[in-house]
């Protein structure tokens, strides 16, 4: 089974519309801000948005350990974009914001990564979907789990809570608090 999209969307929705995961990620200059540019850059290009996780903050993985936090959100919606018009979409997003792709698991303004396309994997040139790491990745897991919790992992033939679940405990992800939000808790 598949996730499925709410009733209040169905009137807006054509059969062509297929349901997309996205995850975003930054660890550059401000996060936040680069978070909400990558998701208007793609709501301007034909995806439609219907629903974001929290924010959660994770520890940077892979060999480069020289490098702040990373702030991290899924974002699903639909978009009638073929996948490799979507990939094309995330990437000149990712350059807009400043991305230099100059080291392999280095820093970055923001990443964008199709983690899920419809129901079925898409294998093109330089383009895996699911995402490679997918079920290895709690910075992806869990707030994915938190907004598509049923959503039905292709080639893993278990839902995104499932393998959210399997994760080990200690997944460094821990659930952000915007500045805005640390200002207002301050002064009450």
């Amino acid at each position: 089974m598949s996730w499925n999209r709410s009733s209040r969307y169905n009137r807006f929705v054509s059969a062509r519309l297929v349901n997309i995961a996205i995850g975003l990620g930054s660890n550059m200059g401000d996060r936040e801000a680069h978070l909400a540019m990558g998701r208007d850059e793609l709501a301007k290009h034909g995806v439609f948005w219907t629903a974001f996780s929290s924010i959660y903050e994770s520890d940077p993985v892979g060999p480069v350990q020289e490098q702040g936090p990373f702030l991290n959100q899924t974002a699903i919606g639909e978009t009638e974009l073929p996948p490799l018009a979507l990939w094309g979409l995330c990437l000149a997003a990712e350059r807009l914001a400043g991305r230099e792709r100059k080291q392999h698991w280095g820093p970055r303004t923001l990443d964008l990564d199709i983690l899920l396309y419809g129901d079925a994997p898409v294998n093109e040139p330089g383009l895996i979907v699911p995402h490679r790491e997918l079920t290895r990745r709690a910075f992806v897991l869990t707030p994915l789990a938190e907004i598509a919790p049923e959503w039905v992992v292709p080639g893993e033939d278990r839902m995104v809570r499932a393998l959210a679940a399997a994760l080990p405990p200690e997944g460094g992800v821990r659930l952000w608090q915007s500045s805005a939000m640390k200002r207002q808790t301050l002064a009450e």
